[in-house]
Order: structure tokens, then C-alpha cells, then sequence
């Protein structure tokens, strides 16, 4: 089956390791299978604004499939919700979009990203435009998506890091908190905190008590372990806040000295009057050379959506359910966020090893 089709794609919020790989399966398929003319968006939906492409040609995509980050860059515009924003010519972010993409003479536009990428996405639907999804995110946080590629290379990096921090909070006799990615949910380090064989384990969807942590560390001491891993992830909330909204949050956190991490670390020295050090691994999850698993994720994924290209399936997002690639409506993702239910297996077997989770 061949076309004419001209595809767009760009990649846009946080950038994941395997990006590469979904651009160039997506591009390699759409162009050798499909005969579409393939156009790389610079920087996401800021290049769609601005105008800032180029058509990719199989040398562009040689030797990507190991490589980090993203060739295409990518940004965190968000063009629906700066409406103040003006072109030179009077225009806002969203017309620029609509236009530029008429004048690149698009069928289709890809966009690889996660929840906020996919929410805008969807809004660009409604606006007329020809979408499809693909699911990147080291968070694993897309609705109606089993796994999305970036995951497994971070629960890699965070996992080695524990690994790592063990050694020396046995060495030191110290309790090490880590502190892990993952906002609005605790994928990252519920998966991680299970590997690395953490002592405690916090996430956003069961706020903690640091009453509960001191208790479970000083009975690690008590049985003559002198040391304790803590994982944290980012968005981590304490039982005291665990009613607020997000501004009423956003205020109690302006006090706060440096990341959860610190405050968690200061919270189990006072609790304890043990020494607790903090890592922080931020921007670590991100970089670097895809795992194996992400690659073939991310190909399946690119590839598929080069395969709804050509069949004109707009509107959706490639999603990983049960071992196979489907389609989900954009409008099924968007403003949604998978969260760990707290029922999980993981949870569950986390909780039988003897894991704290501090709820």
C-alpha cells in the first residue's frame, strides 16, 4: 500500500529515552512501506508555531535507534493556555498552528509525548487537525496504555542507584533517601523501590506518616540493621496534605527547604535522630542510551502509527494493552493521569517482602 501523504512529527514535554526510536520507526515505515514524505518538527509544538522543520531523509535517521534524547528537540509549549501570546502579525500560538500546519500541506501530525502532549493533541483535534499519539514518558502515567517507552530505561538508572546507595548507607550506617521522578504519580518509584529493595517506599497515591516511617526504621534498628534505604517520588505528599488542592499545596510547599527529599530526610532526623543524606536523581532518569525494552517499544509504537497514518485512523493514540498495539481515542487520554492503584500487585507483593509504605 502506497500514498502520497505528507506526515508531520514532533516531540514534545520531557524528552524519554527512545524517542529516537519511535521517530525513526515511525519515519522509516511511513516513508519505505507508505511512500509518505516525512516533515520533523523542530523543538514540539513550539517549531509548529514558529515554523521551524525540515524534511527528514533516511540519513537523518541513521544511527539513532541507540541515541538518547530527541533530534527533533523538544519544548513544554503549551499553545492552548498562553492565549495573551501574539504572532507579528496579531495571530495567537493556536492560529500559527492551524495555519503552518495547512501550509506544510500535512495529512497528519504525530505527536510523541505524554499526558500534557496528548491533552493539547487532543484539543488540536477538535481544531480540525489530522493527530495521532504516541505514549512517551518515563512516569508510565497514560491512561489505557500498559507501558509507555522511556519507563523502563529510568526504573534501570533509579534501580542502579539504589544498588549503589546501599552499599554506602550500610557502609555509614545512615539511612539514604532517594528521591525519584514521578509528579502526579508513583510508577517510577514503586517499580524502582521494589528492585533496588528499599525499605520505604513513598508515593503520591498513599500519603505518608512520618510517625509510621520512624516506627518501621527504628525497628530495622531494633533487629540490628543499622541502615535503611528511603524511596521517594517527587510528588509525594504527607497525610496532613493529602485533602489539599493543588493552590492550597503549591502555598504549604513555598516554606519548604529544597525537594520532598530534604524535607522527608529532615522529617525521619527529627523522628529518629538517625543521619539521613538525600539524592536526588532528576534529570539522570531522562538521559542516556534507550534499554532494549524501550527500543522495542518505542518501534512498535512508531511503527503502528505510521500504519494509522496510512489508514487515515486519526484522532487516537497508539497504546500497549495485553502485549498488542491498539488505537485509543485522544479524547479517552486527555487531562487523565494512571495512577498506582492502591490494590496494586506491586503494592501488594512490595507490602509481603516487608516493605513500608507509611500510609
Amino acid at each position: 500500500m502506497t500514498t502520497h501523504k505528507r506526515l508531520g512529527i514532533l516531540t514534545s514535554g520531557g524528552d524519554a529515552p527512545g524517542l529516537n526510536a519511535a521517530i525513526r520507526a515511525l519515519a522509516r515505515t511511513a516513508m519505505n512501506r507508505y511512500g509518505m514524505e516525512v516533515v520533523g518538527i523542530e523543538q514540539g509544538y513550539r517549531g509548529l508555531i514558529e515554523n521551524k522543520y525540515h524534511i527528514l531523509t533516511e540519513q537523518d535517521l541513521s544511527g539513532i535507534l541507540a541515541r538518547g534524547g530527541t533530534i527533533l528537540g523538544a519544548s513544554r509549549e503549551k499553545p492552548f493556555k498562553d492565549r495573551g501570546w501574539r504572532n507579528a502579525d496579531g495571530s495567537g500560538a493556536v492560529d500559527c498552528i492551524k495555519k503552518n500546519y495547512k501550509d506544510l500541506h500535512l495529512d497528519c501530525l504525530a505527536v510523541l509525548g505524554g499526558n500534557g502532549s496528548q491533552t493539547t493533541a487532543d484539543m488540536l483535534v477538535d481544531e480540525g487537525l489530522n493527530i495521532i499519539g504516541i505514549p512517551k514518558t518515563i512516569d508510565n502515567d497514560i491512561v489505557h496504555n500498559d507501558m509507555s517507552f522511556g519507563f523502563h530505561t529510568a526504573l534501570d538508572i533509579a534501580t542502579d542507584a539504589i544498588d549503589r546507595l546501599h552499599t554506602t548507607a550500610a557502609s555509614h550506617n545512615r539511612i539514604m533517601v532517594i528521591e525519584i521522578m514521578g509528579h502526579k504519580a508513583g510508577w517510577l518509584a514503586l517499580y524502582a523501590g521494589i528492585a533496588g529493595g528499599s525499605d520505604v517506599i513513598i508515593i503520591p497515591e498513599i500519603p505518608y506518616r512520618i510517625e509510621a516511617i520512624a516506627e518501621h526504621l527504628q525497628e530495622r534498628r531494633r533487629k540490628g540493621k543499622n541502615f535503611s534505604v528511603v524511596a521517594v517520588a517527587e510528588g509525594a505528599v504527607s497525610f496532613s496534605e493529602k485533602d489539599m488542592n493543588k493552590k492550597a499545596l503549591k502555598e504549604s510547599r513555598k516554606a519548604m527547604v529544597g525537594s520532598i527529599g530534604y524535607r522527608v530526610a529532615g522529617e525521619i532526623e527529627a523522628a529518629t535522630g538517625a543521619d539521613a543524606r538525600v539524592t536526588v536523581l532528576g534529570y539522570l532518569q531522562r538521559g542516556g542510551t534507550p534499554s532494549g525494552y524501550d527500543r522495542i517499544l518505542a518501534t512498535r509504537f512508531g511503527a503502528v502509527a505510521a500504519e494509522f497514518a496510512a489508514e487515515e485512523r486519526y484522532g487516537v493514540m497508539t497504546a500497549l494493552q495485553q502485549g498488542v498495539i491498539t488505537a485509543v481515542p485522544l479524547s479517552k487520554v486527555a487531562d487523565k493521569v494512571k495512577k498506582v492503584p492502591e490494590d496494586h500487585p506491586m503494592i501488594r507483593a512490595a507490602w509481603d517482602v516487608g516493605t513500608c509504605f507509611a500510609g
